[in-house]
């Protein structure tokens, strides 16, 4: 009986905290919306709902790439330097029409991620260190391509980053479409499957004949070209390309949402949807802040609590 009433309080802890770990996101998403409708004036405004969707749509297509990474027990600190790359790619093509521009620039973010993957799976670096060199190259490069902010005209991807279907931005259709898309990769294909073995165990997946290499490499393709789509899209919305500022610490964003959303950092498993609430979790986050006067340095310090929280929540849980 002691034993039993020793071990009672373990088993409750572990319940309580993976309950947190699938459920927590979105009980912080509905407890901030419900203060933000309470204390936060025109907050119900159909306008401002729609500002945070189109804000938040390139974070969450970064970070359903970044979720597939993690789900390998990989990292991708390059994310941010791929939106930049495409930023310049797309404005220095535009002469040559709308859709050879953009091509290009998904092209560039494919080859981004090619070498991170070849980095990680045929030369064996660290994931860390070789999207870590990445970020730094690949930001130089398109800085070379474009050195300052640079206007365009081009009606086309002007209209992709201000257009709307039955009222709803293209942008935020587009994210979520890319969101079924993948949720329908991770849940219904051999590949998802496979992905979620290897970040399991790597070791067994090998002995069990999957190509572990041609996967990894799969997923950080998969993750630049997201990338690059991001940054095309935040481009269009901005009817301008800064390669300097432009994906900034998006690295960090991502990988914050899918860490709260429930995808834990040592691989073998990716939750898709926590991954988007996450990220909304943080948009809501950053703007009841703003909304509220206080500095935006706030959010970057409730980020990297909120990291902790969830890193060891899913440790304690992996030690159980």
């Amino acid at each position: 009986m002691a034993e039993a009433a020793v071990a009672r309080p373990g088993l409750d802890r572990a319940r309580l905290l993976s309950r947190l770990q699938e459920y927590g996101v979105y009980a912080s998403v509905l407890a901030l919306l419900l203060f933000n409708i309470v204390f936060t004036p025109h907050f119900v405004d159909a306008g401002n709902f729609r500002t945070q969707l189109v804000q938040v749509a390139p974070i969450v297509i970064v970070a359903l790439g970044m979720a597939l990474v993690i789900g390998t027990e990989g990292i991708d600190l390059s994310v941010g330097s791929v939106m930049a790359l495409a930023a310049s790619v797309v404005v220095l093509y535009l002469g040559y029409g709308a859709l050879p521009a953009v091509l290009l620039s998904l092209l560039a973010g494919a080859v981004s991620g090619a070498v991170g993957g070849v980095l990680v799976a045929y030369v064996g670096v660290q994931p860390i260190v070789a999207t870590l060199a990445l970020l730094v190259g690949i930001r130089g490069l398109a800085n070379v391509l474009v050195p300052q902010l640079r206007e365009f005209t081009n009606p086309t991807l002007l209209s992709l980053g201000s257009d709307s279907l039955a009222g709803v931005p293209t942008v935020v259709l587009i994210a979520a479409g890319l969101t079924v898309l993948v949720t329908f990769l991770v849940r219904r294909t051999t590949f998802g499957r496979q992905v979620v073995a290897v970040g399991g165990n790597r070791r067994a997946s090998e002995l069990s004949g999957l190509p572990v290499k041609r996967i990894l490499l799969l997923v950080y393709v998969i993750s630049g070209v997201l990338a690059a789509g991001a940054g095309i899209l935040a481009t269009a919305r901005l009817q301008a390309s800064d390669p300097t500022s432009l994906g900034l610490f998006m690295e960090l964003s991502a990988i914050t949402a899918v860490v709260i959303g429930g995808t834990p950092l040592s691989g073998g498993r990716i939750r898709v949807l926590g991954t988007v609430m996450g990220a909304l979790l943080m948009q809501l986050l950053q703007a009841t802040l703003i909304k509220h006067n206080l500095p935006q340095s706030w959010t970057q310090i409730v980020q990297a609590v909120i990291i902790l929280a969830a890193v060891y929540a899913a440790r304690e849980r992996g030690a159980r």
